[in-house]
């Protein structure tokens, strides 16, 4: 099965030489998703809870256009420059996922594109 990429304008352009998604063999593989508002191409002044709705909406919004959805989410990656704001985002993020919930990693990192404080990413089946 060839590789297929996936684009929407419904979530933030590529910041770079990579697309929003690549699926195949029945998988959606999202690229590091920022709280980039797609209405204007930046990331707002805004709290950690805010940036966290922002950027599960624009995951969102790939899923759809890959095809699937955040129920369908195996798999999750959460980045952040400062871990003392996982719970925060961890409250937030319960409220788009439900059981059986994705695995999921967070992890901790010095920085991240365009200063965003979150990124996540994700591993979506695509059903058919």
């Amino acid at each position: 099965m060839a590789k297929t990429p996936v684009q929407t304008d419904k979530a933030p352009a590529a910041v770079g030489p990579y697309s929003q998604a690549v699926a195949i063999d029945g998988l959606l593989f999202t690229s590091g998703v920022i709280p980039i508002d797609p209405q204007t191409g930046t990331i707002p002044q805004a709290d950690i809870a805010t940036h966290t709705h922002q950027v599960l909406k624009n995951l969102s919004a790939v899923a759809q256009a890959g095809g699937t959805a955040l129920s369908h989410a195996v798999k999750v990656t959460v980045f952040l420059t400062d871990m003392t704001s996982f719970q925060e985002v961890n409250a937030v993020y319960s409220t788009y996922f439900e059981e059986p919930y994705p695995a999921r990693s967070a992890i901790g990192v010095a920085a991240l594109p365009l200063g965003a404080a979150l990124e996540i990413e994700a591993v979506f089946e695509l059903k058919s």
